[in-house]
């Protein structure tokens, strides 16, 4: 072998070597059961930033439990300064931190970006003599206990669409029978079981049942239909009601502004990648990215919105 050619080989090899230590990896914590928005964002997360080059290795997690906040308080605790730490959280956690008193809070991490934005559906088993959304308003208007709900975590999007519902069309918010559940898994085997009345969650996560046919889609929460599904809006329907969840990814306690402004490097890459637009488009998610301190504002007044509406439908006291 020849001076050149080895020193060639070895040259190629330093440089494979550089470009693998340049490419990070990272641990995303779902803090929920798998099958929900969570769990989905995060692998959505994980299979985009591996195949678009952002990362070389990514990982998912699950740690389900009380809106996220179980999750959210093992990650503050253990991976505080660890820059390969990441969080997925969002609407239904600024919620739950709230309903909970929970000991930690979005401010014990590092916010990155706000990600995507769904609309919230209202769904009935297809058995259900619930027909349009005015049946079920009316059945709710009636007696907002019999009418059982099932969605995600206490103080969730979820939660909070339905007292927001009830609210609209002239129930008392404080009387639903809202049933919680950890995950978006088990809140659709309570649908699809007829185990309750009706099943608010993001569209996403209903979407398989409503095309199958085992589930009737009445309404979505957001101000401008979903394209191409056939369901007014709240608005549409005369209900004064307009929310959208959204979905965030943070970083651990404790990392440098250099770290940081890296995380943020590649999330910001990861999104504006062909492979993030069409998982987007698959999952029916807004693009809503927004990141930096305009993000932190906007994060810090939806918590203080959140509190206010918590409060209305008695969730939270005053």
């Amino acid at each position: 072998m020849t001076r050149m050619l080895l020193a060639a080989i070895i040259a190629a090899g330093l440089a494979s070597t550089s470009a693998l230590a340049q490419t990070a990896s990272y641990e995303i914590m779902a803090p929920a059961s798998p099958g929900g928005g969570w769990d989905q964002t995060a692998r959505a997360m994980q299979t985009v930033m591996q195949d678009a080059g952002v990362a070389g290795d990514v990982q998912v997690v699950n740690v389900p439990g009380a809106g996220g906040t179980i999750g959210l308080a093992q990650f503050v605790q253990g991976k505080a300064g660890d820059p390969s730490a990441l969080i997925v959280g969002g609407y239904v956690m600024v919620g739950a931190i709230l309903t909970n008193n929970s000991p930690v809070s979005l401010e014990d991490v590092t916010p990155i970006a706000r990600l995507t934005g769904e609309a919230e559906a209202i769904v009935v088993p297809a058995a259900s003599p619930y027909q349009t959304i005015d049946d079920l308003a009316a059945a709710m208007r009636e007696n907002p206990g019999a009418v059982a709900i099932a969605g995600g975590s206490a103080g969730g999007a979820d939660h909070i669409a339905a007292g927001l519902f009830a609210e609209a069309v002239g129930a008392d918010p404080t009387q639903i029978n809202y049933i919680a559940f950890s995950g978006g898994g088990e809140a659709l085997a309570a649908i699809l079981g007829n185990q309750v009345a009706a099943g608010i969650s993001g569209y996403g996560e209903f979407e398989s049942q409503i095309e199958a046919g085992t589930m009737r889609l009445l309404a979505v929460t957001t101000d401008e239909r979903i394209e191409g599904v056939d369901a007014p809006t709240l608005q549409e329907a005369g209900y004064d009601v307009s929310l959208e969840n959204w979905r965030m990814v943070a970083a651990a306690p404790g990392i440098t502004d250099e770290q940081a402004a890296q995380i943020t490097a590649d999330i910001e890459a990861m999104v504006q990648s062909d492979e993030w637009q069409e998982t987007l488009e698959r999952n029916n998610w807004v693009d809503t990215f927004l990141a930096g301190d305009e993000f932190r504002a906007e994060l810090q007044q939806n918590i203080e919105d959140t509190r206010e509406i918590l409060t209305t439908i008695g969730l939270v006291s005053q």
